[in-house]
């Protein structure tokens, strides 16, 4: 768990994202429960952490992490194990490569 917790921060206080997040301490009161994956190929969403609100994105994964929720628009629980997550994901270097691997999962992040 405090590996998890360490990844969460790195993110959240490394760089930005696009489309407004914020990260919930509970799974109870996420939108969307997330998973990080380590490979591309495993995602249903690149995530590229953009460094400004303004560079949001609409559902393209690009997100931008808030620092309350009445800011985000998806509140989000990162989950230990890929069997709980909702929504697998895999954060990208370059704002290009974001996007979506698996369409049908879209709706959860609209």
């Amino acid at each position: 768990m405090k590996g998890v917790l360490l990844i969460i921060a790195f993110f959240i206080y490394g760089s930005g994202f696009s489309q407004k997040v914020f990260v919930v301490n509970y799974a109870s009161q996420a939108d969307v429960k997330v998973f990080i994956v380590n490979y591309e190929s495993q995602a249903d969403l690149k995530v590229y952490k953009v460094k400004y609100q303004s560079e949001a994105g609409n559902n393209n994964g690009k997100w931008f992490f808030v620092n309350y929720a009445s800011e985000a628009d998806k509140k989000i629980y990162f989950v230990n194990y890929e069997t709980q997550a909702d929504l697998k994901i895999y954060f990208v270097k370059y704002e290009a490569q974001a996007g979506w691997r698996n369409k049908n999962k879209a709706y959860l992040m609209y």
